[in-house]
């Protein structure tokens, strides 16, 4: 009883948290990004989609709880693409992007940057964040790799120019005091990011676009394919790459200009850097699910709002599509 009082009824497929809220697609996204899913070992992944394989067919041994079953298809969730079911690599997981992109946002938010590392810190930036989209996109369509380079190559041009060009204004606005000036220099990453995240999110899936992306019924059945839904789904990702660096690179420098003014870490330089790497971690945790639980990742839209072709081919009054994420 206790069990299923804290525990729902298990459903394939569907998610153990109600998604039409901000807080259950805020619990469900925690369980998408759990780092600790990436020391899921291959047995315990293939024991996992065994228990799910066996529920789906109704050959479940005797004694499996719900709970067993939500933490196998969370695990499905954190490392299969939905659209795919294949893998995806380990750097490149949502439960990976902090693990793997905290360093990269530390470098970003170090005072002093050179236009060298201005542009290296972008650079890296942009990279893990294509490969991301790339991994995590809608995938019901093949997109070329001349595709995927292209969306590349724009998101890193637009990262690194906004960025150089920022910093060269500010070391020309000479009426600025020099701590002001310094807080705005380490400001200058979010704008930076959050015009090329845009560009990052919509040239790296400009495919489903032109192509556009599946659509399904209340029964999981694909009832055309909708470029209007693949704008939505584009729109609604494009967002929350806007709003995810929106307290990285604004919270960490303030909290850090004042931070920097304790006496213990005056006393004690070399302790500022894992200072900061922490504060960065710590704000960069609690971004992400906050983020990506702006829309759930199954979205639903009205059919009369898509195309005719296919309110002609389903009685359903709202259709599903895989946002990705």
């Amino acid at each position: 009883m206790a069990e299923s009082a804290a525990c729902p009824a298990f459903q394939l497929g569907r998610p153990r948290y109600e998604q039409g809220s901000f807080l259950g697609r805020l619990r469900h996204f925690a369980d998408i990004i759990d780092p600790s899913t990436l020391f899921v070992s291959e047995q315990r992944l293939k024991e996992c989609l065994k228990l799910l394989d066996d529920y789906k067919h109704g050959e479940l041994p005797p004694g499996v709880s719900d709970g067993q079953l939500w933490e196998a298809q969370k695990i499905k969730q954190a490392i299969i693409h939905p659209d795919t079911g294949e893998k995806i690599f380990m750097p490149l997981r949502m439960s990976g992007y902090v693990p793997f992109g905290t360093p990269i946002v530390i470098g970003l938010l170090l005072p002093n940057q050179t236009v060298v590392s201005t542009i290296i810190w972008q650079w890296l930036n942009q990279s893990h964040n294509a490969c991301v989209n790339y991994a995590n996109r809608n995938a019901t369509k093949p997109t070329p790799t001349s595709k995927f380079l292209q969306g590349y190559g724009g998101a890193v041009t637009s990262a690194v120019s906004i960025a150089v060009g920022l910093n060269v204004l500010i070391k020309k606005a000479n009426r600025l005091s020099p701590a002001t000036r310094m807080i705005i220099q380490r400001l200058v990453p979010f704008p930076a990011v959050a015009s090329a995240n845009i560009c990052n999110v919509g040239l790296m899936r400009h495919n489903e676009l032109s192509e556009g992306i599946d659509v399904l019924d209340n029964n999981g059945k694909v009832v055309g394919s909708s470029k209007i839904a693949a704008r939505h789904a584009i729109t609604e990702t494009a967002f929350t790459r806007v709003v995810l660096p929106m307290p990285i690179f604004i919270l960490p420098p303030i909290i850090m200009s004042y931070l920097e003014r304790l006496r213990f870490l005056q006393r004690n330089r070399r302790l500022l850097l894992p200072v900061h790497s922490l504060v960065c971690l710590l704000t960069f945790s609690l971004s992400l699910p906050l983020a990506i639980s702006l829309f759930p990742q199954m979205s639903q839209i009205e059919v009369s709002c898509l195309e005719p072709e296919i309110a002609m081919a389903t009685d359903c009054k709202m259709v599903t599509y895989n946002k990705g994420l």
